[in-house]
């Protein structure tokens, strides 16, 4: 079905979509009974006797929640080589890897032909939406889009990021073909066997496509900001290999060297105009509208950890509009945002109800709660409450069966009869040493206050990462930065201290007062050492188009930890609560 994308038809989707999210409950029953009719043989499901049953009141009381814990022995079954159905009823022929950013390494996660499906289903109904409002004609999108080195499991499975597995089936190529979306850089550029080499093709292609570029995306907003950090330090570089038709000898990739050399003709009237856009720009303040007069928006996940990456991309992109992309995770799509024009720090994501069965566990706020040790039981789809704060679960079409995906959202509404949800933050990332808990959100909250500390003097935090130090008693949180720039020592210290003073957790505030938590520290780190967990992580496989920076080392991370423990410059120790 998805391989005629040619047929692709805006207002059809919206139709769809509207008519699905007026029954939402039906559609989730329906969704649920087609997955498990699907996956009846499955020896997971039939070894916890659901005996064929599929509507949701027998598959909750039977089938019991789940982390990727509890489902990697079967999983490594699969990856090992047995074609057997464990998960699902058909065999499984992919598998997709997890960033690793959270937990240190990448999780193995079964990828399959309905679940490619399911991803050019929320492509489409976000695009829809989008074009509605920007619409995009004949244009091509200049996509930082990057391929992880793929390998085969010990049983000959094919193995790559999420990413990979969705960028090198023809479903993705056919889908942004029709979505007028097509990508500037050839394939060679995108599956490149260098993530360095293929950012500065990704660069020279869109340059030598200016005109027809009309939309910027990537994966994450920080990969956009990435690319553009380095046009700053590279530009003149492209200008030339654009004046004189020849490529850089820094690519050294013979695919890649060939495929752009049927695209650089010499042309110096381009070279030149890009040259003067970039001379006359201060601070770089709007290089994308400069660069590329046509461009109608700014697309990609700008939501959770990607928010601090917002500032840099606003000033890169000037009045250009900045679209947060849609909701999902390598084990699946969740929600897609059908309100485009809200701005990034409120955007939303409705939940389609057939791409998954969906539940949300209520998250418990009164401490005092005495039954606290009792989880909440999950609520459906229909049954979650505005204003209500949750974790997902989900069930879907490759295997997995009520998995807690590890997310926190909360309900800001309703789109019909199906909600639509906030990301707040992932619910493991907690700083926490006995009674606080802090969580990723509160972490840039913190930073985000104490970077405006910053501002007086034109400097801004390039990136940050936490710390739990439990090798000090009492135990105290460090916080890592890493700046574009040279402070005072008075500045940074009195950074320190906000950042201490920021963090308004009761059993933060309480333990500081009372010295069970030790004064925060914050530690400088050298210009460059993100770049350098970035190239740790790529040298493990992982795809670019995929990395979080890791908001919050644990001991289980220790190869990260070392390399921010390694690179800092500078520490100071927080004051704020001293008598």
């Amino acid at each position: 079905m998805l391989e005629k994308m040619e047929e692709f038809n805006m207002e059809k989707v919206i139709e769809d979509f509207e008519a699905m999210t007026k029954d939402a409950e039906r559609v989730q029953r329906q969704t649920l009974k087609k997955i498990l009719e699907e996956n009846a043989s499955a020896e997971y499901l039939q070894n916890l006797g659901l005996d064929g049953r599929t509507d949701p009141e027998s598959f909750k009381a039977i089938v019991p929640l789940v982390t990727h814990k509890d489902l990697d022995p079967y999983i490594q079954r699969i990856a090992d080589g047995d074609s057997s159905p464990i998960l699902t009823g058909k065999p499984i022929t992919t598998i997709s890897l997890s960033s690793g950013t959270s937990q240190g390494r990448p999780k193995f996660i079964p990828f399959t032909d309905e679940l490619m499906e399911t991803t050019m289903q929320i492509f489409q109904t976000s695009f829809a939406f989008r074009n509605r409002e920007f619409p995009i004609v004949n244009g091509k999108a200049l996509q930082f889009i990057y391929s992880s080195k793929q390998f085969k499991t010990k049983g000959g499975l094919a193995a790559g990021t999420a990413t990979t597995n969705v960028y090198s089936r023809s479903q993705f190529k056919n889908t942004m073909k029709a979505m007028q979306s097509q990508c500037c850089s050839p394939d060679e550029v995108i599956f490149g066997p260098d993530f360095h080499q293929s950012l500065y093709c990704h660069l020279l292609c869109g340059l030598i496509f200016r005109d027809e570029v009309q939309s910027i995306s990537s994966a994450f907003a920080h990969s956009i900001v990435l690319a553009f950090r380095t046009f700053e330090l590279l530009w003149e570089e492209l200008c030339a290999d654009i004046r004189d038709g020849v490529l850089s000898s820094r690519i050294t990739a013979p695919s890649i060297r060939a495929a752009l050399s049927k695209l650089l003709k010499p042309d110096p009237e381009l070279a030149e105009l890009i040259y003067e856009k970039c001379s006359g720009l201060s601070n770089w303040y709007g290089l994308i509208p400069a660069l590329f007069p046509n461009v109608k928006y700014i697309y990609g996940i700008m939501t959770g950890s990607m928010e601090p990456y917002q500032k840099k991309l606003r000033h890169y992109a000037a009045g250009l509009p900045l679209l947060s992309a849609d909701y999902g995770a390598s084990e699946g799509w969740i929600g897609a945002n059908i309100n485009p024009k809200i701005p990034t720090e409120f955007t939303s994501y409705a939940v389609l109800p057939n791409i998954g069965y969906f539940e949300f566990i209520p998250l418990r706020n009164n401490i005092g709660d005495q039954e606290l040790c009792v989880e909440p039981k999950p609520v459906g789809l229909t049954e979650v409450k505005v204003g209500e704060e949750y974790e997902v679960v989900i069930t879907n079409v490759a295997g997995l069966y009520r998995y807690r995906l590890g997310d926190v959202v909360k309900v800001v509404g309703f789109h019909n009869s199906t909600p639509e949800i906030k990301f707040m933050c992932r619910s493991n990332l907690l700083l926490s040493i006995n009674i606080d808990k802090n969580t990723e959100n509160d972490l840039q909250l913190a930073v985000e206050e104490a970077a405006k500390l910053l501002a007086a003097e034109k400097l801004e935090v390039v990136d940050f990462s936490s710390h739990v130090d439990l090798s000090t008693d009492p135990g105290h949180y460090v916080i890592f930065w890493e700046l574009n720039g040279e402070p005072s020592q008075e500045v940074l210290s009195e950074c320190c201290n906000c950042l201490d003073k920021s963090f308004v957790d009761a059993g933060y505030l309480s333990s500081r007062k009372i010295n069970t938590i030790g004064p925060l520290e914050l530690r400088i780190l050298r210009k460059g050492t993100f770049q350098k967990i970035l190239n740790h992580y790529l040298a493990q496989g992982a795809a670019v188009s995929q990395f979080k920076a890791p908001r919050c080392v644990g001991p289980h991370n220790n190869m990260v930890l070392q390399i921010l423990c390694g690179n800092v410059v500078r520490s100071f120790f927080s004051t704020a609560y001293n008598n």
